[in-house]
């Protein structure tokens, strides 16, 4: 977010709120100034203040600045850390999940103090006398950010549930608390606490176009939050007993998916999707609000530190040298051969979601990468306006935490699994993001199943394609209950590809290239076209001109991580039952002093 970093006026709250409740001390010194409760929420101002406060535990470094968006989503069949295993990003890949950890404790800190200053924003701001007797601008000011704080609230506590299970959730400050080593709350009556939250801010908060555009909660945000939310409660999660269930009454979960989608799939005048899929993150990487709003809900990012800003685009993305007028970066995240060959070559989303590129010195000339070290490139630092030398860590690019497309595939989901088969609408819905994807070539999209079963498989598989690098996929699988299956179905299909069989056969062993300007063009046989990509043209050898060779699928046969071949070294550590869980850290296990029971398998 680009603001003006104003937390520390409700930290400095909540911790006159601390001394209020604790031992008075002789040896205590009076500060010279502070803020009590009632200062920090004395007026408009100021409770904005105290709300931009608990967003900003959203980013940074243990937020979505890098951690909780970059880290924990992988090792899946989409995407892996790269590098060999260590205690920190790569343990968290791999499933070596150790409690001492700080990848694992630090973000876990961090989404608590966003945790509690929600609370004390939900306490106080109903509680000020400008909430029922302000002028009409500071009564809806106020209920707004109310409603903010609610939303605040839910995805703090969603994303505590969706990494730890069943979590500790307190719902009031921390000094109304008998006592702060509280038990662990059953997941589900937590899902429902913030499932009726976020359907009292939906009522509170503008929509989009009814305020100054900012990366701030607006109407359609807690609505898809509240969409996807119901999804996890209605799906399938490892649970205390060390067994992965949905419960039994998950429908009425996808009923409130359906009603809140529907209701935004009415509002296209608020979000919608962008006509070109490419140009979303060129938006984002330059710093551009799309008119169509398909972005629904940001994690703003600024003020180049690790504490408020992102990493984004300076640890993912093609790798960069610092020689580069890019500046340097890149190379963190390695999507999966697998996942490049699951998307039809006319897809327009596999160039923007992978890249297959480096750019190695200062004339910013591009160089091809081999099968096995292909990057992300949604917040590519090279796409960056304006551009950004050196060696910057934080480029200060927002975190899209929930698109308009996703509403649409979550609409059908929710239909199909409700009406035992996809209705025409839900048909829609899903092709409507395919022709997206297809864009120039929608004759090509296939033919769309119309039972329940080959809908949902065609839906999984667009919604892996769709939000590639975006948090999601190994959430879906979660929530699916597949994701040991996954796993085990991408190595299955590495090595597929390794040694060229089944649907893989024309993988080509190598991949010709050179250089036209800064650019790439590749070599492709009969076909002349310089942007064309012999991706599935195993015999096309250049007999003329000059041409680098790559090795493509061979380089598959001698690539190791950790000292395994590619295929086992991804996710190596995980095992189901305990690994769809992360463990709580022993920093905590020991302050809580055998009260607080470890997740299964730790």
């Amino acid at each position: 977010m680009k603001h003006t970093r104003l937390y520390q006026i409700i930290t400095a709250a909540i911790i006159v709120i601390f001394s209020i409740t604790g031992c008075k001390k002789y040896t205590e010194v009076e500060p010279q100034s502070g803020y009590t409760i009632p200062e920090v929420f004395s007026d408009v101002p100021n409770a904005t203040m105290a709300v931009i406060g608990t967003y900003d535990e959203l980013q940074g470094d243990a937020g979505y600045g890098i951690r909780i968006s970059m880290y924990y989503p992988y090792d899946t069949d989409e995407g892996i850390v790269s590098g060999n295993i260590d205690n920190g990003r790569r343990g968290v890949g791999r499933y070596q999940l150790l409690l001492t950890n700080t990848e694992i404790s630090n973000p876990f800190r961090q989404l608590y103090r966003g945790l509690e200053k929600a609370n004390l924003c939900i306490e106080q701001i109903p509680q000020m006398k400008l909430y029922a007797e302000g002028t009409v601008a500071e009564k809806k000011e106020l209920k707004r950010l109310y409603g903010e704080a609610l939303t605040l609230r839910a995805q703090f506590l969603f994303e505590l549930i969706r990494n730890w299970g069943d979590v500790p959730a307190p719902l009031i400050p921390s000094y109304q608390q008998k006592g702060l080593f509280i038990p662990r709350t059953d997941r589900d009556s937590t899902y429902d606490i913030i499932l009726t939250d976020l359907a009292t801010a939906i009522d509170l908060l503008p929509w989009r176009t009814e305020v100054t555009r900012n990366e701030r909660i607006t109407k359609g945000a807690a609505k898809a939050l509240r969409a996807r939310i119901a999804l996890f409660r209605g799906g399938y999660a490892l649970r205390s007993n060390a067994k992965i269930e949905r419960r039994s009454d998950y429908l009425k979960y996808y009923e409130i998916t359906k009603k809140e989608c529907e209701e935004l799939m009415a509002r296209r005048d608020q979000h919608t999707l962008n006509p070109n899929y490419e140009s979303i993150w060129r938006n984002v990487t330059s710093f551009v609000y799309d008119p169509q709003g398909e972005i629904l809900f940001e994690v703003g990012a600024g003020g180049g530190n690790g504490n408020s800003d992102s990493r984004m685009g300076n640890y993912d993305g093609p790798n960069l040298s610092n020689a580069s007028r890019y500046g340097a970066g890149g190379g963190g995240i390695i999507m999966l051969p697998n996942y490049f060959y699951a998307f039809d070559s006319v897809d327009t989303r596999r160039d923007v979601t992978v890249t297959w590129y480096a750019v190695n010195g200062a004339n910013n000339v591009k160089s091809m990468r081999r099968l096995t070290e292909l990057n992300t490139g949604k917040y590519r630092r090279d796409w960056r306006v304006p551009l950004l030398p050196g060696t910057v860590l934080n480029v200060g690019y927002n975190w899209a935490m929930i698109r308009f497309s996703d509403v649409l595939l979550m609409y059908a989901e929710a239909v199909n699994e409700l009406n035992g088969s996809p209705t025409a609408a839900a048909i829609t819905a899903y092709e409507e993001v395919r022709k997206r994807a297809y864009r120039g070539n929608v004759g090509l999209i296939g033919t769309t199943p119309t039972d329940k079963t080959g809908f949902f498989n065609a839906l999984a598989n667009e919604r892996f394609l769709e939000f590639g690098h975006e948090g999601i996929r190994k959430f879906d699988l979660l929530r699916w209950g597949q994701l040991a299956t996954k796993i085990d179905e991408a190595r299955t299909k590495i090595e597929q590809i390794r040694t060229g069989a089944g649907a893989y056969a024309n993988v080509p062993d190598t991949v010709y290239w050179r250089n036209v300007g800064e650019e790439i063009q590749f070599y492709a046989g009969s076909n002349t076209a310089a942007t064309a990509q012999p991706f599935w043209q195993p015999k096309q050898k250049p007999t003329s001109g000059t041409w680098n060779a790559l090795p493509w699928r061979t380089y598959l046969v001698t690539n190791v991580i950790d000292g395994k071949p590619l295929r086992t070294g991804m996710a190596s550590f995980f095992v189901s039952g305990k690994s769809e869980l992360f463990p709580f850290d022993q920093a905590t296990l020991d302050a809580y002093q055998g009260r607080l029971t470890q997740n299964p398998g730790y």
